[in-house]
């Protein structure tokens, strides 16, 4: 039988150093063909160079230069559109898959055609230090109607995944388009939110990638609160204005994310009292998570999380710390993120 096919899209802007590791992990992949898509968005380090010499030495690897730096989206949208396998992974060049990824994502939609999209967990190579050695045995699969996917991303309004662990069926990705320039940090999560809204979403209890955690990367790039719930808002306002708004309950679930955007934003902005952030650039940013929860939310005055604002403000700056009440708050939010993080890790969500 003929093994699935998956095209690997790899853009790289300054990865040369990277590179190769990121082309040999996809390479290596068994049960599966693949073609590797290299895209240099005009790099100015030696990326040519390492790129040819992987395309030169495996006729699975292909190579494209841009003559001038067009953006990451522009890069992989290009990619979706060279892709020709049935199976499309956009793999950033400093990432790698875990080994037998591309397998056990195809045939979890080999066995169920409904599902349009497979992620797994992710490892994570800090800056500095080795390469962890993923842990790559299969603990089982859970499957999501698409609907019931797009409600539980709307419930924390967070992306609960990294990027690189993502197989796509081809079909559904060029049912749903490319990436929205629009939602530049957080396009990957309006991805996510289209595909479910036309197919079923699988996770495999597996580490199906690599993702390093550098200086550059996308999750400490523009690491400012204000740019997070910007671009998070921007994600799930693209997508009910466009597919989303086609859903059952979409206003329900429009709000829902709204809310608890407004509710991390109020909660930060009161954490940031508790500390005495009150004054200068710390007191302006406290003010612009308020103004963000109520613009994101026009009920954002009904929510607790408003009034344990209030309630900080009158105690006081810094005071309100000690108040036994917001130790015990701030113990369980601490707890709640602990859990979170916990649930991420064993079921994906």
């Amino acid at each position: 039988m003929s093994q699935p096919t998956v095209s690997v899209i790899v853009p790289c802007y300054r990865y040369a150093h990277v590179l190769e590791g990121c082309v040999t992990s996809v390479l290596a992949q068994d049960g599966v063909d693949v073609r590797v898509l290299v895209i240099d968005d005009c790099s100015p380090d030696d990326t040519p160079a390492v790129a040819a010499r992987l395309a030169a030495g495996d006729d699975r690897v292909a190579y494209r230069r841009h003559a001038d730096n067009r953006g990451l989206i522009a890069t992989a949208n290009e990619g979706l559109a060279w892709a020709s396998g049935d199976h499309v992974v956009l793999l950033s060049a400093d990432d790698e898959l875990a080994p037998g990824s591309l397998a056990r994502a195809t045939r979890v939609m080999a066995e169920h055609p409904s599902v349009g999209m497979v992620y797994g967990r992710t490892a994570f190579a800090y800056e500095g230090r080795p390469l962890p050695r993923p842990r790559t045995a299969h603990r089982g699969t859970r499957i999501w109607h698409g609907t019931d996917w797009v409600r539980l991303r709307c419930r924390t309004a967070h992306n609960c995944i990294s990027s690189p662990e993502v197989v796509v069926r081809t079909s559904v990705q060029r049912a749903v388009g490319g990436y929205d320039a629009t939602c530049f940090h957080t396009s990957d999560l309006n991805m996510w939110l289209r595909i479910a809204a036309v197919s079923d979403i699988a996770y495999v209890a597996a580490v199906q990638a690599i993702y390093r955690i550098h200086s550059d990367s996308m999750l400490r790039s523009d690491a400012s609160p204000m740019v997070d719930l910007h671009n998070r808002r921007a994600a799930f306002e693209s997508f009910f204005a466009g597919p989303g708004a086609q859903l059952a309950e979409a206003r329900r679930m429009d709000a829902q994310a709204r809310r608890a955007l407004a509710r991390q934003a109020l909660w930060q902005a009161s954490r940031a009292v508790d500390r005495g952030e009150v004054a200068g650039a710390d007191g302006e940013l406290v003010e612009e998570l308020v103004r963000f929860a109520l613009d994101v939310c026009p009920e954002a005055r009904r929510l607790r999380e408003w009034r344990g604002y209030r309630l900080r403000r009158r105690i006081g700056a810094g005071r309100s710390l000690w108040f036994p009440p917001f130790l015990a708050t701030g113990v369980a939010h601490r707890m709640h993120g602990h859990a979170l993080r916990l649930r991420l890790r064993t079921r994906g969500i």
